[in-house]
């Protein structure tokens, strides 16, 4: 298959330009987030050379602005046209601009020089700016506006601009706990398991885990386990289409009992199957599986 056959592979070059504080940094952080390779204020001459080096169905983000060596637009476009002839690459170029007033703002917030004031007025500079980067925004194959955007609303939407579905899918993680043994610190939903009766307390039960029949058993036996499971599914149900919705990347559930060996355990394996049956992926972990069972912990 020749390189340039239009089934080839092709390095996805994605060109980010804009108005100084209009959001450059930001759009290029969340890039690199979601499987990108960013570079910030590369020669832009020097493109040329660097592509065809990278891997076939690789995402080069390159970013730029007026600050940038050698920005010459219309020379800029001018290599836009002689890369999208080519047949190993597909350029895209991004342009985020923001209105004057919101621009003046933010720099008097931040007190940052704008790099084309050089002691003018803040306004002057913007002005000057949106005028040389004019025939890239006419240019640009999309343009995002942040006047009205928070950052989140910036990085939401080069999210969904740019990641893939399966960058976008978010990460579950359930994990099973033991109180005695220390609070994860990065739950994001923390369930506790004491209130169901104890396996551990039980002969022939003790040395066994929530992974075996027995200890189900016992568990499903207190009447207290499936009408608080229920409550518990059906807010797992409710909460993580929303929590995905927000464009949360992880999401990390925790389920905790006394040693982490029974009642957690089970419970989390049942929140997973719960889970699977909604159409997510979570990766389930026991942090305390692997701990012998001891009367002192339980007795806390």
């Amino acid at each position: 298959m020749t390189a340039d056959s239009p089934t080839s592979p092709r390095q996805r070059v994605l060109l980010v330009t804009g108005l100084s504080g209009a959001g450059k940094s930001t759009a290029l952080q969340v890039l690199e987030d979601i499987g990108w390779e960013a570079i910030d204020n590369f020669p832009v001459r020097l493109l040329g050379g660097l592509l065809g080096n990278e891997d076939e169905d690789s995402q080069l983000a390159i970013g730029f602005d007026s600050r940038t060596r050698g920005f010459v637009p219309a020379e800029i476009i001018a290599m836009c046209k002689q890369l999208a002839a080519r047949g190993d690459v597909e350029v895209t170029t991004l342009f985020i601009d923001c209105a004057g007033g919101e621009l003046e703002r933010r720099y008097n917030e931040t007190r940052r020089p704008h790099p084309m004031a050089r002691g003018r007025p803040v306004l002057d500079g913007i002005k000057a700016e949106r005028e040389l980067l004019e025939p890239l925004r006419r240019w640009a194959d999309i343009v995002i506006d942040t006047s009205d955007f928070s950052t989140n609303q910036l990085q939401q939407e080069v999210r969904e601009q740019f990641a893939s579905s399966a960058e976008r899918e978010m990460t579950v993680t359930i994990s099973s706990f033991g109180f005695a043994r220390g609070t994860p610190p990065l739950a994001d939903l923390l369930f506790d398991m004491r209130f169901i009766d104890n396996p551990h307390w039980i002969e022939g039960l003790r040395e066994k885990t929530g992974l075996e029949a027995e200890v189900a058993a016992h568990i499903e036996a207190d009447p207290a386990f499936e009408p608080a499971f229920a409550r518990i599914a059906d807010l797992l149900r409710e909460l993580l289409p929303r929590y995905a919705a927000q464009d949360r990347s992880y999401l990390n559930i925790a389920f905790g009992c006394t040693g982490g060996r029974h009642r957690s355990v089970y419970s989390a394996e049942r929140a997973a199957d719960v889970l699977r049956a909604e159409g997510f992926s979570p990766t389930v972990i026991h942090r305390n599986l692997g701990s012998r069972p001891a009367d002192p912990l339980e007795r806390r």
